[in-house]
């Protein structure tokens, strides 16, 4: 399936629009996890027949590969990621306000290249309206996580309130919240990577947490931080240091990035966050930065580049717990999850290790 993907699908995304060719997947996806038969056909192809179990976060994932944020924002094809094989999904980003993000067009592919431009800026309904959603799709079978982001509207120095909303209004439906301060696509955004403002958004993400927590019986959600790859080194310590603080659950690593890999071809003369291929390298290297620094102490999740097999090996090795990835389905189709799931077995069968777990950060050792 991942070669008729490429021979037929492909070609007909690559002429359309790419935030057209986007919506149309995703409207196909909805479609067919609608209808209980076409779900078992979407199974039956994508899904993968070998088991990876790992624990993380308090959660129990079937393999550690899901989807990154940007895919599904409004989260409309949530049975979808489920049926190709995706182990835990991430919607948004969401933030308090409705907002129709940045003028189209606004998304740009390299297919070449496996690279991806977008400058969104978090287009969605809105917290309020992705509850609503949430409520009507119902208990899904894999864990769902929810990427934060802030309004375009909201001061930064209201941000803490904005992120905080939006987590307390979905916490009953969501089961991890990712703390999005380094999209490049809203102004000002990654000014709340520092200081008072990221320690702020963090503190108040943490007391909501607490509070629905305690008005709903249940134990606190894991919170993640997701981090910039053009961050330098002293700059992410920083970031590390204050989440820790703060007691957060874990590292996202990375965002999108503002370099290009040259600046010859048309789409990387395109303002936004690239991302796809030419981020691998870069994420890989802040994932074994991040898994030093905190000796291996706070779960890193992976995301950036990964393609296949080889990519989602590397990134555990360096020191990530779970993977994630969009470009990667844009360009490889839905039989991506499959292909590295069972690339991975292979991996681990012919390693030293017994568990994914072992694995983690061997590149360490």
């Amino acid at each position: 399936m991942g070669r008729l993907f490429r021979w037929f699908s492909r070609p007909i995304i690559a002429v359309q629009d790419s935030e057209k060719a986007h919506s149309r997947s995703l409207l196909m996806l909805r479609f067919a996890s609608s209808n209980p038969m076409f779900r078992w056909v979407l199974r039956l192809l994508y899904k993968p027949k070998k088991s990876l179990k790992i624990h993380c976060f308090g959660l129990d994932y079937d393999h550690p590969f899901g989807l990154a944020a940007g895919m599904d924002k409004k989260a409309e094809a949530l049975r979808g990621w489920e049926s190709i094989g995706l182990a835990f999904s991430e919607i948004g980003g969401v933030t308090m306000h409705e907002q129709g993000g940045n003028p189209k067009p606004r998304m740009f592919r390299h297919g070449a290249d496996r690279a991806l431009v977008n400058r969104m800026g978090f287009n969605n309904p809105g917290s309020e309206k992705i509850v609503t959603t949430l409520e009507k799709a119902g208990k899904q079978n894999i864990p769902v996580w929810a990427n934060l982001g802030k309004s375009k509207i909201t001061p930064l120095e209201e941000a803490r309130f904005d992120y905080s909303t939006s987590l307390k209004r979905m916490w009953p439906f969501v089961d991890v919240f990712v703390v999005n301060v380094s999209s490049p696509n809203t102004p000002g955004l990654r000014d709340l990577q520092h200081g008072d403002h990221l320690t702020g958004i963090l503190d108040s993400c943490i007391e909501v947490n607490q509070q629905c927590a305690d008005l709903y019986g249940k134990t606190r959600k894991p919170i993640l931080i997701k981090v910039a790859p053009d961050l330098s080194d002293e700059e992410l310590e920083a970031i590390v240091d204050a989440a820790i603080q703060s007691q957060i659950d874990g590292i996202v690593a990375t965002n999108t990035t503002l370099s290009r890999p040259n600046k010859e071809h048309p789409v990387y003369i395109e303002q936004g966050g690239c991302s796809g291929l030419p981020l691998k390298d870069r994420s890989t290297d802040m994932i074994r930065h991040i898994y030093a620094y905190t000796e291996g102490q706070l779960p890193i999740v992976g995301v950036g580049g990964i393609m296949n097999a080889d990519d989602a090996w590397e990134k555990i090795t360096a020191g990530a717990s779970l993977l994630q990835a969009y470009a990667g389905f844009v360009f490889e189709g839905p039989s991506l999850t499959k292909s590295i799931v069972h690339g991975l077995h292979k991996k681990l069968r012919d390693s030293e290790f017994e568990s994914i777990d072992e694995a983690i950060g061997a590149y360490h050792r």
